[in-house]
């Protein structure tokens, strides 16, 4: 039988209450996007190394069809989001800033836009190591954000093992939706990902958490979840960032993962519950990922919802679509977490799971910064029990070799707690950005 757990007081230390901002989506139902007249589709769309393109310019492709292999393990390959022609294999915008080779595809408007069915893995025949590479070949990666290949998050090292599978459906971004409505329409594909992943890892414990402010998505997954299966639902109280893995390792387990380290290393392994539906819902029939579900909201739009759009469609198309008025400020992801854009001709990505629109009364570009007055505030918010105060203060000195080595700076994961609480305005969360850039820069930087 499944075991029910309401967590009271399971969560972690620290943490923040920012508005939820989620009422004007979280009741709207997956729509299908239209398809954009050409798609931008980046060969970089995860962490390590980009696709390399099978395909030519001027070459017809068809909807599903693999169009840039992986270039290696920590790669993942890129499969055509619609029927069409490749116009160009060039350099495209990202949200770096920076660009990169991509494939610009031109969609056939008369197309039936069927998916290519491709060689299914089997449940109940493939081994693991199948699993993970089935996985690999659909081209998944992690949905929440980060976009790191999935594959190799599964894959366990030598000498450890999965005594948690935690499923993160706890959503703590303000203003997103996106992995609320999976679990009320994409329950079924859930709970196939799961199998998968149970056959993949064996672990002791399946765990799927969710905040109480989902309580209608965790009622569903309580119904419709088959009787043969183990496991057990969390039911979360609402904090940011909880929905950050080590933090939910910490709030479902109660163990704290040590500075440095991943979940594997108290047995957890933490995967998005959209990644996990991708999974059970591709590895059937084969087929790679071209498209995903995604919040489109903030003051800026009319048409506000839950989408479900073609990897490689424009920020721009998109804006024109859902009627976006006097935007100032778009973010891709959410306002904690996510990255305001500089280009609207840039694509979304796999790894977008929110675009927020802001007009310039809600913006904040214009704050004025003051000195800190060292109230403690951030210290009282970071989940990670860093000190912001004194990152800050080693920034500004460029102190950056210093933040690494004594102060921790690598373990931080930006989830901005501490710029929002600073009464002095200061945005720490973009210091320490630019701070792990430069000390990676210098980490990889050969020596003479």
């Amino acid at each position: 039988m499944m075991n029910f757990l309401l967590h009271n007081k399971g969560t972690f230390h620290h943490g923040i209450h920012p508005p939820e901002m989620k009422d004007d989506t979280k009741a709207l139902s997956i729509r299908q996007f239209p398809f954009p007249p050409v798609l931008v589709l980046p060969l970089s769309q995860h962490i390590g190394a980009a696709a390399e393109p099978v395909v030519k310019e001027g070459q017809s492709v068809q909807r599903g069809q693999l169009i840039a292999k992986a270039n290696g393990y920590m790669s993942v390959p890129l499969h055509a989001p619609v029927s069409g022609k490749v116009r160009k294999i060039d350099y495209v915008p990202t949200i770096s800033g920076k660009k990169t080779m991509g494939i610009y595809l031109e969609s056939f408007p008369s197309s039936g836009q069927e998916v290519i069915e491709g060689k299914c893995i089997d449940l109940y025949t493939s081994s693991p190591s199948q699993i993970l590479a089935g996985i690999q070949q659909a081209g998944i990666v992690g949905l929440g954000g980060a976009a790191f290949p999935t594959h190799v998050k599964l894959a366990i090292p030598e000498g450890k093992s999965c005594k948690y599978l935690i499923i993160n459906g706890v959503e703590c971004e303000p203003y997103l939706t996106t992995d609320h409505r999976v679990m009320l329409e994409q329950y079924n594909d859930i709970f196939m990902g799961i199998r998968y992943l149970i056959k993949a890892l064996d672990p002791e414990k399946v765990i799927i958490g969710i905040e109480a402010n989902k309580e209608d998505a965790y009622d569903m997954l309580k119904r419709k979840k088959p009787l043969d299966m183990e496991v057990e639902l969390a039911l979360l109280p609402v904090k940011y960032p909880q929905g950050a893995e080590k933090m939910l390792v910490t709030a479902v387990t109660g163990h704290e993962v040590p500075s440095g380290k991943l979940p594997i290393e108290v047995g957890a392994v933490v995967i998005n519950v959209a990644t996990t539906a991708e999974i059970g819902r591709l590895l059937p029939h084969g087929r790679g990922i071209q498209e995903r579900v995604i919040t489109i909201t903030g003051p800026g739009i009319a048409k506000k919802g839950n989408y479900l759009i073609t990897i490689g469609t424009p920020l721009r198309f998109i804006l024109e679509q859902v009627g976006a008025e006097g935007v100032q400020e778009v973010f891709m992801g959410g306002p904690m977490m996510g990255v305001s854009v500089s280009n609207l001709d840039m694509p979304i990505t796999k790894g977008t799971s929110g675009i927020v629109a802001f007009r310039q009364e809600q913006t904040l570009a214009d704050r004025p910064e003051f000195a800190c007055i060292r109230c403690g505030a951030c210290l009282d918010a970071c989940p990670l029990s860093l000190n912001p105060s004194q990152l800050g203060v080693l920034a500004k000195n460029e102190a950056y070799d210093l933040m690494a080595s004594d102060h921790h700076l690598m373990d931080c994961f930006e989830c901005g707690s501490c710029s929002y609480v600073c009464p002095s305005n200061i945005p720490l969360v973009q210091y320490f950005r630019l701070a792990k850039t430069i000390v990676r820069k210098r980490q990889t930087k050969p020596t003479v």
